[in-house]
């Protein structure tokens, strides 16, 4: 009898989708729940879904979804909302699935263009901003598709097309939660209070923790990421219930290495059901982290994989102490706290830690003072040059120590690649053929609009693209106008200047005359490869057959020119190397040694061939350039091969470099050869050389331990005890 009462009192007093959700808009949590949990009483399967979903029963709210979708084959409602579901929880093939099934029930059914809009911003496409501004078209009053417009807006740092679609969206509706939430996050952004637009916002809704929450991911992307954690924190303690801000706390902790308190985040949204990829993801990743370890150094923290650390360590600490000293003089800074440098050998981690950013070249992220990059070991041999990654990353730690994060992606990633090549002119990127491609095309973007290329891009590999500008950039200033130029632009954008106010202050020109500068400037370096690249496209395999034919005079007096068209094409299969083996076919030893060698200087970088140099080298008594070209390979894949370290200690050995020939026998025996009591063997030898007796003296210990009777071993362990 009572079930029955209480059944027909919530009969009596049924609510109704609208009035649960102005509820929520409104912020009374309580009241809003009460009335989703009426609302599961419904005997429409679409309401009973958006119930489910409101009150976090997901599971059923699928359910209950699927039902209104089979029951209501031609509303295109139920698909959309049921697709929005799926992309709150990163499901996001079934989400695209759903807004196209509903756009085929309607064309240009505008909630489905906002659905489809928000699933391209999640993956950083330029295509976000046309469906938002379709369905406008369709829908003119559709304010929730202006206050899209600013968000992508402020994710380019584009301020001013921000506030013009805010202004927008309030004239539509003077209580947008988002657009107000947005002003407010502009004065964040330029380090004012917002009190007013937060005013105006709690008036409508003081618990409105979505509206923190969207502001705190506007400021990890413009890599703000302490101040989103305050704002993160803030959404929960608004609405202790949101689940995904939570989510977003734990990853965005982790990231700067509060570690213990994104656990514990991490864990409670998996208990609590929310095992979105990221989530779970996430903490597989912190669970392998006790296959790690961290070692510590004054101003530097390196955390390296247990299989690989007696390796790569002597390497990655020797890098990432140098950087820390050059930098500390270029930027005038000296950071208040150690940087810490993660390397992970299994690409799909680093992913994980990179998860949901934009613009990456995906080989290293920074994080304020953390650094994760990939281990050499991830990567293919030859595609990926840690130490210039390296350098890379941590030219970020101190432009945004500088500026405290205020600088824009553009000017941060370009001066990144300014430094690769600062520290040695064999690093950094080539100009590839994408590129090329891409000033033939005149895509270049002005450089007022030049985070877009990085945040959202308009066309395929436009992000590196934007990188090679951004770097060239850079380059230029620096050329015309010196470091100190760059240094001072860093420390006006420290200060909120925006891009064209501090390009026009520093060289002297409006944006528009920097722009044509920069492209003759450019032109006058690339601009012969640019020109020759269809000549090197339609030969270049030509070249191969005829290789493949050993047609030696004609593959010479065809690839020379190749070689000059595109000197920057250093890939496998590059005309250096067609050429070098055909200089070999005819006996010309010095020609292709020399072939080579401009090989390595142009940043030629597959181990195979540059140990193919060395051995050359070596064969002629070039025991020194033989060494230091096994040394370049230290810095590209120093990994899975005992061979050319131990080749490359004994070069160094040979020319008195013992330190050097230390390093690299003790890589040999790091990598437990078969012979290891010969690598021991070695190794004692070269801390003999370097003066280092106690040393060489446990080395000699441990090759006898491994092979007792080994009589050199045993002779050197005599000489050493004198």
């Amino acid at each position: 009898m009572k079930s029955l009462v209480l059944l027909m009192a919530i009969a009596a007093q049924a609510a109704t989708l609208d009035e649960c959700r102005e509820f929520k808009r409104r912020g009374r949590l309580d009241q809003s729940k009460d009335c989703f949990v009426q609302l599961v009483s419904s005997r429409d399967a679409y309401l009973q879904g958006e119930a489910f979903w409101a009150l976090g029963d997901f599971k059923t709210a699928n359910d209950r979804f699927r039902t209104a979708v089979a029951t209501k084959p031609k509303d295109p409602l139920p698909r959309v909302r049921w697709g929005r579901m799926y992309l709150e929880r990163g499901q996001r093939k079934e989400a695209a699935d759903l807004f196209s099934e509903a756009l085929e029930l309607e064309k240009d059914y505008p909630a489905a263009l906002v659905g489809m809009g928000y699933l391209a911003s999640s993956n950083f496409e330029s295509k976000a901003v046309e469906l938002a501004e379709k369905a406008l078209e369709k829908d003119p009053k559709l304010f929730e598709a202006r206050e899209m417009l600013a968000r992508f807006a402020l994710e380019e740092y584009n301020e001013k097309r921000a506030l013009e679609e805010i202004d927008k969206a309030l004239a539509i509706s003077a209580e947008a939660l988002d657009a107000l939430m947005l002003r407010a996050t502009i004065e964040w952004l330029n380090d004012r209070d917002g009190k007013q637009w937060i005013d105006r916002l709690e008036k409508i809704n003081p618990n409105y923790g979505e509206g923190y929450s969207m502001a705190a991911g506007i400021l990890v992307i413009n890599r703000r990421y302490e101040e989103a954690i305050e704002l993160y924190r803030k959404a929960l303690a608004k609405t202790p219930e949101l689940l995904s801000a939570k989510a977003e706390l734990g990853v965005n902790l982790m990231r700067l290495g509060e570690e213990a308190e994104a656990r514990k985040l991490l864990e409670e949204c998996y208990e609590a059901n929310w095992r979105t990829a990221q989530v779970a993801n996430t903490l597989t990743l912190m669970d392998s982290y006790k296959n790690f370890v961290t070692f510590k150094k004054g101003r530097i923290i390196l955390r390296v994989h247990k299989k690989e650390a007696e390796l790569l360590r002597p390497y990655f600490e020797a890098e990432l102490e140098r950087a820390v000293d050059v930098f500390e003089k270029k930027y005038q800074i000296k950071l208040d706290r150690p940087v810490q440098l993660e390397v992970y050998p299994d690409h799909e981690d680093f992913a994980v830690r990179t998860m949901g950013l934009p613009g990456l070249g995906a080989l290293g992220v920074t994080f304020g003072y953390v650094v994760a990059m990939d281990s050499p070991s991830g990567r293919k041999p030859g595609t990926f040059h840690w130490a210039s990654t390296l350098w890379h990353e941590l030219s970020h730690v101190y432009a945004l120590a500088l500026t405290k994060h205020r600088v824009p992606r553009w000017f941060t990633e370009g001066l990144a690649v300014h430094e690769e090549t600062a520290v040695n002119k064999e690093w950094g990127d080539r100009l590839d053929p994408t590129t090329i491609q891409a000033i033939q095309g005149k895509k270049l973007l002005p450089v007022a609009t030049l985070d877009r290329g990085f945040v959202r891009p308009s066309y395929p590999n436009q992000v590196v693209v934007s990188y090679f500008q951004a770097g060239k950039i850079c380059d230029f200033i620096n050329e015309k106008h010196g470091w100190e130029r760059l240094l001072a632009m860093l420390k006006d954008f420290s200060k909120g200047t925006p891009t064209i106010e501090v390009v026009e202050k520093h060289t002297g020109m409006k944006h528009e005359e920097f722009d044509k500068a920069f492209l003759a400037w450019l032109d006058a370096r690339v601009g012969e490869q640019v020109k020759g690249f269809e000549t090197w496209r339609k030969n270049i395999a030509l070249a191969n057959e005829m290789r493949k034919s050993k047609k030696w005079d004609d593959v010479v007096s065809s690839t020379e020119r190749l070689v000059r068209a595109y000197p920057d094409y250093v890939e496998p299969g590059s005309a250096y190397e067609i050429l070098t083996e055909a200089y070999e076919a005819k006996g010309e030893k010095d020609k292709a040694i020399a072939m080579l060698e401009s090989y390595a200087k142009a940043g030629g970088r597959t181990p195979a061939t540059l140990k193919k140099l060395a051995k050359m080298q070596e064969d002629a008594g070039l025991k020194k350039q033989a060494a230091e070209t096994l040394e370049r390979i230290n810095y590209v894949y120093p990994v899975q091969d005992h061979e050319y370290h131990k080749q490359q200690g004994e070069l160094w050995l040979a020319v008195g470099e013992n330190a050097k020939a230390v390093r690299e026998f003790a890589a040999v025996v790091a990598l437990k050869p078969v012979d290891l009591g010969g690598s021991y063997y070695n190794l004692a030898r070269a801390y003999r050389a370097a003066g280092q007796m106690d040393q060489a003296r446990d080395a000699i210990l441990l090759c006898l331990e491994a092979v007792p009777s080994f009589r050199p071993a045993q002779k050197l362990l005599l000489e050493l005890s004198k």
